[in-house]
């Protein structure tokens, strides 16, 4: 199943537990950089991102 992710989705990645706002997208991965900012990270596979669950 392929999904596509805006730019700015706070998603998870089910992989390593990690939780980032989406940057871009390319192919099959996902470019992650933490909620708060900083460098952005490796490239994620768009297969193991899920969006957060909103607060109760």
């Amino acid at each position: 199943m392929s999904t596509e992710w805006s730019a700015g989705a706070l998603v998870v990645d089910t992989d390593t537990g990690k939780t980032g706002r989406v940057m871009g997208s390319v192919g099959p991965y996902v470019q992650l950089r933490q909620p708060g900012g900083g460098r952005e990270g490796t490239p994620t596979r768009a297969a193991s991102v899920r969006p957060t669950k909103p607060k109760s």
